[in-house]
């Protein structure tokens, strides 16, 4: 059985619509990587697992389950947690704050405030620090291990490389082997196509609301990516 199946999923914003009939389907353990260009509909994507679009109940499935009315809370407790994109911390809590605010959920498993320093040892030195008077990396860090702290089973991960230098986003997915071990499933949305090539066992390209292409990174080549992504 898949971990996550989405069917016919289609999402907007008032009388904009963004998605148009979405299948994708994630099994246990996979990361798999969503690239498309600017407006192609990846975040409203992300949103719409995470609760914060609805939809119908049926189009996104966790474990079996039909949870795509269910709001975010419930989405959360249900094992799933959003890196939103942009980071989103609250600028009046410090890093330690920031971090035990994703623990509110009470779900159980192995990461607490201590598995995170492990993960990313600077935030220990900064756990007192605002968390917004971090730079852009280690704030994405900080992103990152709140929505670790509710002991997800999949982890969504929104532009996480957005902004930052190159070996900043090197250092972060350095992290993802340790986020994976305890069996948690990675989906990721990435401008960065070589980087997305690099980190996952398949990845979905979008392009105008839509699957353009679906493959796994060494089957699909460059023609193919660029006619998905462009349209071409």
């Amino acid at each position: 059985m898949s971990k996550l199946k989405i069917q016919n999923l289609t999402a907007g914003y008032g009388d904009f619509q963004a998605l148009f009939g979405i299948d994708l389907e994630l099994n246990a353990k996979e990361t798999v990587a969503i690239i498309g260009s600017n407006g192609a509909g990846k975040s409203t994507f992300m949103r719409s697992i995470a609760g914060l679009l609805k939809n119908t109940p049926d189009a996104v499935q966790f474990k079996g389950e039909n949870i795509g009315d269910l709001p975010a809370n419930k989405v959360v407790e249900k094992g799933i947690a959003l890196v939103p994109e942009g980071r989103r911390l609250f600028p009046s809590l410090s890093v330690e704050e920031n971090l035990l605010m994703g623990a509110y959920s009470k779900r159980k498993g192995p990461w607490n405030l201590n598995r995170i320093y492990e993960l990313f040892p600077i935030l220990k030195e900064k756990r007192n620090n605002p968390g917004t008077a971090l730079s852009g990396g280690q704030q994405q860090m900080v992103a990152i291990g709140r929505a670790l702290m509710s002991n997800p089973e999949l982890l969504l991960c929104d532009e996480i490389s957005l902004g930052l230098a190159p070996t900043t986003v090197k250092d972060i997915y350095k992290a993802f082997p340790a986020i994976q071990e305890d069996g948690t499933t990675v989906l990721v949305v990435e401008q960065d196509i070589n980087q997305a090539m690099a980190v996952s066992d398949r990845i979905y390209c979008f392009q105008e609301g839509r699957v353009s292409l679906e493959g796994k990174p060494g089957e699909v080549s460059k023609d193919d990516i660029k006619a998905a992504y462009f349209g071409m």
